[in-house]
């Protein structure tokens, strides 16, 4: 043993204690020995260490040596990757291994990815390799070792090499570097290269593709990855200055969240997750007060089991974001000018009689700077429709690209989420964005209009067109919101070519909807398609598509999903997703089977299917009709069974049940008085079409609290299926789905408004002449106010260059922001009663007939085989046969009479007259043939006296129906 010393035998006292010897000498010597015996085991200890130690470093040296000639026997190979891992940081064995791989190409570099062992080594390889780098960014080495990261960490290159599971393998890889500090390695990196070298640097390059790389694939938490690049890379503006020369810039849309003031894509605040937010787990929520403490650790061992955690933090306070980064005023004035109204007008000039790669190339510039700029879209695209070239672009990407594009092509690249390079899916997009765009502005009469008219500029495309191009967009978005049970749009996210602009396929799906939904909205109004043009009935089996939709429904309400999202629908209900997104590609009478469905199964699942189920019982004065269901059923439960008694003018109560009919008569005689123009809360505009009165009064609480109730009672109608003759404007059942309401619903409101525009929008003088700027004025109470369109608008005059904006803006405050609150109010009433979600399935004009029925004419055959009989009549009783033979002479204006003076609504039923609750009935009346036929509508009921001649029972029939007479309550 080392440090022993000599041995000493143990002193025995057979003699008993000196005499001379005290106490306290006795523990004194025992306490010196005890610790020389401490000292002694400690020197022993020590000794012991000291050897394993020296022993451990010879091996090690040993070891080393023998795995470094086995790696340089083996350097392209599994066995020297792993003796790579296992030496750690050896810079020399690292620069010869990248070397060797950039040298040999990527297929070597993935040659084993099939063994189970490579994807573990190969990640801690890289994180070495990245180490180094932001040690030593100028070392020779550093440009092979950022090389092999790149590669691979790019999904392109990891799928063409191993297959469809390459995405995967880079998400991994990528998450294993996040965790390990991959962003202030390279921030590090890029600080050190731009101090040294500045724009010569040949490893900036190379750094700066692997700032954004993290948002080509599906991470878990992008959110994490955008902040930690913020807070590491973009922090700081001279960095930002000098890595936008290597840098894409179509790919900025990918680093920040939100939209920041200066309308850049950047980020709001900059916020540092928890360590565990980048793998996807949820945060923690201790309470622990006090700073967040962390230390770094450095480990050559892959063993992450054992691998201390990088962060330890002792409190989740909410700490105060960051700054936001700030650019120097001159890269803030050079990137303002890349969306300048000049400057794109400019270069659409210049490449006029370019070649046409040099017009792509330009139309991908812009459709990338739409991404870039989300704030700065409409005038991206104001820009070039106000510029007089917006035709001659959207003719020009229809007649060049557009129209050889193939939505079996597009979606094969979908179907194969490698590197998508269809050459023609940046000008579909562009198309859709741009036509889109002009539509906003569009009146239906410019729309229609085939050759430039007094009243406007030609539609820059043919209904002829239009019919090829919303049959192309239709075949992509059905193919994108039905998808692959393997492959999920929102996860794939390259659409073409790695140098040009990047989509999600969820947003090419939403760019191409938007422009077809507004192609449809005017089809609607004026159809100029061919039958059946909107349908994919032939690309589906109706009953099954019916039957999955039903089940997603039923899935999202057991989960409580009523507040999901329409992009989410189409994410988890594929089915859902394309009737709230491209309802008119599934016929109207299958969607409103499926409505009614969805009505049925609420019903179901509230128990209210049980006939004997209690019901809500109110009294309601019959000349208080409406101000007693207010006060009674504002805060009601609508989508119970409610009773009705009514007091009559005497105080007492009507004999009688309600079977249903009662109820009906209450309920058609509530909204004849709330929806009377005299009450003040709604107002018609010229085809007697209803909206909300924009007046000042309107707003008032009490008012608000009457929209919400008649939401509510909507809602109980159409929940009930019973049909309520109220026509609403279009622009505000507009408002029932989320929608915004421009330039060509104006007309329906204020023609002579919508003309004044029209005339704005051609004007071909100089528009300051007409002295408008951005204002409005409204009178209440005969008080005339100047109402801002923006903010300081007073004092911005209306130019030829934002003239469309001054359209935009005046629509939108009439259409919409004048009646915003009334709208919120009789929105909120209605969504308490009927599933906002199922709303989406329709457009305006079938919300319409939703609610009030269908304009086709009368079937009397189907009213027929559902009407039952009563008293001594039946279906073979002369009078009826006689009867029905005089309804089938009568017009189509006669026998909406009839229907209406039997049921109260001239419209049949959307799915046949079995629908109509309670049925259509006729009732013997007795033989006197003096008296004219009544009615109770309240249960459909025509009370028909036994005419013996169908010359009598016309004339008293027409008689009955034309002078609404004979309306019994009985």
């Amino acid at each position: 043993m080392f440090f022993t010393g000599p041995q000493e035998r143990k002193r025995i006292n057979l003699g008993g204690a000196s005499s001379n010897t005290s106490l306290a000498s006795l523990t004194d010597q025992a306490k010196a020995r005890r610790e020389e015996r401490i000292l002694l085991k400690k020197r022993n200890d020590s000794a012991t260490r000291i050897q394993a130690w020296w022993r451990g470093v010879a091996a090690a040296k040993r070891t080393r040596a023998q795995m470094r000639q086995v790696f340089e026997q083996n350097v392209d190979r599994i066995t020297g990757l792993r003796c790579l891992v296992l030496m750690g940081r050896d810079e020399e064995v690292l620069g010869q291994w990248s070397q060797t791989m950039v040298q040999r190409g990527e297929a070597s570099l993935f040659a084993a990815a099939n063994q189970p062992s490579w994807l573990v080594l190969v990640r801690q390889a890289c994180f070495l390799l990245l180490r180094s780098v932001a040690a030593s960014p100028q070392a020779p080495n550093a440009v092979p070792h950022l090389k092999v990261i790149n590669m691979l960490v790019a999904a392109d290159t990891a799928t063409r090499n191993t297959g469809p599971q390459g995405r995967e393998t880079t998400a991994n890889i990528l998450l294993h570097l996040s965790r390990r500090g991959l962003y202030p390695f390279l921030a590090q990196a890029i600080r050190f290269t731009t101090i040294a070298d500045g724009k010569s640097s040949t490893s900036l390059p190379l750094l700066v593709p692997l700032a954004t790389v993290a948002f080509s694939v599906s991470l878990a938490d992008s959110e994490a990855y955008r902040n930690s690049v913020s807070a590491s890379i973009l922090s700081s503006p001279s960095r930002c200055y000098r890595i936008g020369y290597h840098y894409d810039a179509s790919r900025i849309s990918h680093l920040l969240p939100s939209t920041g003031a200066d309308g850049l894509h950047g980020a709001s605040h900059l916020h540092i997750p928890p360590p565990n937010a980048l793998d996807g787990a949820p945060a923690p929520t201790a309470a622990a007060t006090g700073t967040a403490q962390s230390r770094s650790y450095d480990s050559d061992s892959d063993d992450e089991a054992h691998r201390p955690v990088v962060s330890v933090v002792t409190s989740f306070t909410a700490a105060p974001p960051p700054p936001l980064p700030t650019l120097d005023a001159r890269t803030q004035k050079r990137l303002q000018s890349l969306v300048a109204t000049s400057h794109l007008n400019d270069l659409l000039r210049i490449t006029q009689k370019q070649p046409d790669a040099a017009r792509r190339a330009l139309f991908d510039l812009i459709l990338a700077l739409e991404g870039i700029w989300p704030a700065k879209r409409t005038d991206i695209l104001g820009a070039i429709v106000v510029g007089g070239s917006g035709t001659s672009v959207i003719k020009e990407l229809w007649r060049g690209s557009v129209r050889r594009a193939s939505a079996t092509s597009i979606l094969q690249e979908y179907a194969r989420p490698a590197s998508p390079s269809d050459p023609n899916l940046p000008a579909v997009l562009f198309l859709a964005d741009l036509y889109n765009h002009a539509l906003l502005t569009m009146g239906d009469d410019e729309f229609f209009a085939q050759q430039t008219t007094p009243q406007g500029s030609r539609n820059p495309m043919s209904t002829d067109e239009l019919i090829v191009l919303t049959r192309l967009l239709l075949d992509i978005a059905f193919g994108l919101y039905q998808g692959r049970q393997d492959v999920d749009a929102s996860e794939t996210t390259e659409t073409f070519g790695p140098k040009s602009v990047r989509f999600t396929w969820e947003e090419v799906r939403e760019k191409v909807t938007k422009c077809l939904v507004a192609i449809h909205a005017r089809d609607s109004r004026r159809r100029f398609t061919p039958d059946d043009h909107w349908l994919v009935s032939n690309q589906i089996d109706i009953k099954s598509f019916v039957e999955a939709a039903l089940f997603e429904e039923q899935q999202l309400s057991s989960n409580n999903s009523r507040a999901v999202t329409t992009r989410q629908i189409a994410r988890i209900a594929p089915r859902l997703g394309i009737l709230h997104n491209i309802p008119f590609s599934i016929p109207f009478h299958t969607r409103v089977q499926v409505f009614r469905s969805f009505i049925l199964n609420d019903i179901v699942l509230r128990g209210e299917d049980n006939r004997y189920a209690p019901r809500f019982a109110i009294t309601v004065r019959r000349d208080h009709i409406a101000q007693d269901g207010f006060d009674r059923l504002r805060e009601a439960d609508l989508k119970g069974r409610i009773g009705i008694t009514f007091i009559d003018q005497f105080g007492e109560e009507e004999a009688g049940i309600d079977g249903g009919g009662v109820f009906k008569e209450f309920f058609t005689s509530l909204c004849r008085e709330v929806f009377d123009t005299d009450r003040g809360l709604w107002l018609a505009n010229t085809n007697n079409e209803l909206y909300p009165n924009p007046h000042a009064y309107a707003v008032e609480p009490h008012n608000l609290n009457w929209y919400r109730f008649i939401g509510r009672i909507i809602g109980k109608a159409m929940y009930e299926g019973i049909l309520v003759d109220v026509p609403f404007a279009g622009f505000f059942l507009a408002k029932w789905l989320g929608k915004q309401s421009y330039l060509d619903d104006l007309q329906s409101l204020d023609p002579e408004l919508y003309n004044g525009l029209v005339f704005l929008k051609n004007y071909t003088g100089n528009p300051e002449d007409l002295a408008l700027n951005f204002t409005v004025a409204t009178e209440d109470f005969g008080v005339t106010k100047t109402i801002n369109l923006i903010p300081n608008g007073s004092n911005i005059p209306v130019t030829k260059e934002n003239r469309l904006q001054y359209i935009y803006y005046v629509s939108h405050y009439r259409l919409s922001r004048q009646i915003k609150q009334q709208s919120e109010a009789f929105f909120e009433g209605l969504s308490e009663i009927i599933d906002p979600k199922w709303l989406k399935m329709f457009n305006q004009q079938e919300l319409q007939q939703l609610i009030g029925g269908t304009d086709q004419p009368i079937d009397i055959d189907d009213l027929a085989g559902n009407t039952q009989y009563g008293g001594l009549y039946d279906a073979n009783h002369p009078t009826i046969v006689s009867f029905w033979r005089v309804v089938r002479s009568f017009t189509q204006k006669e026998q909406e009479k009839l229907l209406r003076f039997v049921t109260s609504c001239a419209r049949p039923p959307l799915l046949g007259f079995k629908e109509l609750h309670p049925h259509f009935a006729i009732r013997d009346a007795g033989a006197d043939e003096l008296r004219l036929p009544t009615s109770s509508t309240c249960v459909n009921l025509l009370k028909l006296p036994r005419y013996t001649t169908e010359k009598v029972l016309r004339a008293k029939l027409l008689q009955a129906i034309s002078a609404n007479a004979g309306f019994d309550l009985s």
